[in-house]
């Protein structure tokens, strides 16, 4: 498809100008059940519904379609360096693993349209479980493993499934995380029951079984070796999961995504963006828990056929070499990870880059939250291969911004996540009159028109109001999609991102973004990482603090020392942004507040600093971040 397009700038037009026509082609991409010959009906903006006379399954076209031409070659390749196991399924094993586990769902009584909620750590059982989900028209909703029992509670009783899948334990750097305790727990705090626990025992935590409630999967399994389960051919506007992101409010937003929609969106992603090819390896760091898991662990690489890597680990342990090693021994082509464990590398002996053969290796994908130039430099010349960013979010399921270097060879440009992406009508609006902006380096609200294309969400789940009043209505006088993020586009329509537009500062009645604070900060020699928020203040309303891990803490020892480079980082602020953005204080820590995917956590920096109530940190990587900055502002 993409050779009968001369350029990008083409393709991209004609999925805005021609949308049906242009999904048409990528409809079939997929196999379908029943062709659709509606392709979308945007009759009650803004609900778009993607080829609503189409009926396909999920898991058919992740697993049973490979089966005639690779059912020997390896789907999954599940690798745990937490307890050295390495296990490979073939897609015809594959394909009988979720046979297995669907019928043990069915058997539990769930039943076409349930929910089905997993709260798994990275082992191979919760990829069964997801795709068994998909293969009988069971909605899965998973829940990162390890999630403290309130927040598993509230996503419990939203969801309200049948069945909860679940395991004895995870693993992080050594450390055993029993989940049994955190899930029986919040079971109790649910005003929701579910009707069966599924257990998966690894063996590393003791679990104690409820009767009648509670069922192991190894004797289940045992009990349906051969059995055959047919995929529930359904339609394609039929949910096939749900994903719970947090909100400005405490109760979290259930996103809904279809089914023949984000289909057909991942299909076409791994062609047009991934360039991905059948029988090629796919290795993504990231986590089932977050939607870059969905897309990108399961849904997409094996729906375009490849082998695919699921990985429980840090990227430095054993040691700093183990993500290398890993793509020199299953050769893979595709790597998809985040900034902040690139930064994490950077901090390692770079000899580890150069212990293994990853010449297999294409390119490398970046996401989940700005990537600054120094590390795209600086893993770009380590590895050799292309550095590509993405935008998007967990709302729309694949990426918004990024090179879709499938249909045309485009240049990175280091600090810019790419340019729209084919589908997504990407404008720039002024927050305050709703107006497009059209001029190159303009700063508005990054926007989306409807509708939005195929694989993001339909609503959130059971509040159609809140789908609307959240997202649809933030901008005066138009109903828009708005991204929450500040952005500006060149001249030649790269997009660079901003900040939040919720994480703007009022100083004074002057609005100042964080992020343009933070890269001025950032710009010092002796600053390797900032973050800046806007804390109360009774004079000026707001003012800016920021908290900066320098490069070399060795001579900031005593406080004159600190009291220099923080005299330092306000002289810098002046002058590039005025005395108006300086920060009313600059601590200096050893590490920020961040989430196991690598986002800072500001709203929890905002209530320490504010001493208020630091509320949900279920997420944190090192609780010891926050206590640190707690003991300087004493």
């Amino acid at each position: 498809m993409a050779a009968e397009h001369s350029n990008y700038a083409d393709f991209y037009r004609r999925s805005i100008d021609e949308r049906d026509a242009f999904w048409a082609e990528q409809a079939r991409l997929i196999d379908w059940h029943q062709s659709p010959k509606t392709i979308c009906d945007y009759g009650k903006p803004p609900f778009a519904r993607w080829f609503p006379d189409g009926t396909t399954n999920l898991c058919h076209n992740a697993v049973d379609r490979h089966l005639a031409a690779r059912a020997q070659q390896s789907a999954l390749v599940a690798i745990s360096t937490e307890t050295n196991t390495e296990c490979a399924y073939t897609y015809a094993e594959l394909h009988q693993e979720v046979q297995r586990m669907a019928a043990v769902l069915q058997a539990l009584g769930v039943k076409q349209g349930d929910r089905v909620l997993i709260y798994m750590p990275m082992i191979a059982e919760a990829a069964f479980a997801m795709l068994a989900c998909a293969r009988i028209g069971a909605i899965h909703s998973v829940v990162f493993g390890g999630f403290a029992s309130s927040s598993l509670a509230s996503r419990i009783e939203d969801a309200e499934p049948v069945v909860i899948v679940s395991a004895d334990a995870g693993s992080r750097g050594g450390k055993v995380v029993p989940y049994k305790p955190l899930l029986d727990e919040a079971i109790d705090l649910s005003a929701h029951k579910p009707a069966a626990v599924l257990m998966v025992d690894r063996g590393m935590a003791p679990a104690a079984m409820r009767a009648g409630r509670d069922h192991d999967w190894a004797a289940l399994r045992a009990q349906h070796l051969d059995a055959q389960v047919p995929c529930a051919w359904v339609q394609a506007a039929h949910p096939s999961y749900t994903l719970y992101t947090s909100g400005t409010t405490g109760k979290p937003k259930g996103v809904q995504r279809d089914t023949g929609g984000y289909t057909v969106a991942l299909a076409a992603s791994m062609r047009h963006i991934f360039q991905a090819n059948a029988g090629d390896t796919y290795f993504c760091t990231s986590d089932i828990g977050w939607v870059v898991g969905h897309s990108y662990i399961i849904y997409g690489p094996l729906i375009a056929g490849m082998t695919t890597i699921l990985y429980e680990g840090l990227p430095i342990r054993p040691d700093a070499g183990i993500w290398w090693s890993i793509v020199e021994k299953y050769k893979v082509t595709h790597m998809f990870s985040a900034p902040t464990a690139v930064r994490v590398l950077k901090k390692q002996d770079p000899e580890y880059l150069k212990k293994y053969d990853i010449g297999s290796l294409k390119a490398l994908w970046l996401a989940g939250e700005p990537l600054d130039e120094p590390t795209a430099t600086w893993i770009s010349g380590a590895l050799q291969v292309p550095i590509i960013d993405n935008y998007w979010q967990t709302e729309t399921g694949w990426p918004i911004l990024t090179l879709c270097n499938g249909v045309q060879q485009q240049a990175s440009r280091f600090g810019s996540p790419g340019k729209a992406v084919y589908g997504y009508n990407v404008k720039l609006i002024d927050e305050a009159t709703g107006e497009e902006l059209t001029a190159p380096n303009q700063k508005g609200v990054v926007a989306i028109e409807g509708p939005l294309p195929p694989g993001c969400l339909q609503t959130v789940w059971r509040n159609d109001e809140r789908f609307v009043n959240t997202y649809w209505k933030s901008i005066p006088g138009r109903l828009i999609y708005s991204t929450f993020d500040w952005g500006i586009r060149d001249e030649d329509g790269y997009y660079f991102i901003l900040g939040r537009t919720d994480d703007v500062i009022n100083v004074a009645g002057h609005r100042l973004g964080t992020r343009e604070i933070e890269e001025c900060i950032a710009g010092h020699p002796n600053i390797a990482e900032v973050a800046v928020v806007g804390v109360a203040d009774q004079l000026k309303g707001q003012v800016a603090m920021a908290f900066a891990v320098p490069r070399d803490a060795s001579g900031l020892t005593d406080a004159a020392a600190r009291l220099k480079l923080e005299g330092e980082v306000m002289k810098q602020v002046d002058g590039q942004l005025g005395a108006v953005a300086r920060p009313a204080r600059v601590l200096f820590v050893t590490q920020l507040p961040k989430t196991r995917s690598g986002k800072l956590l500001r709203r929890a920096l905002q209530a320490v600093a504010e001493r208020r109530d630091t509320g949900d940190l279920t997420t944190m990587e090192d609780p010891t971040a926050l206590q640190q900055i707690k003991d300087l502002l004493g």
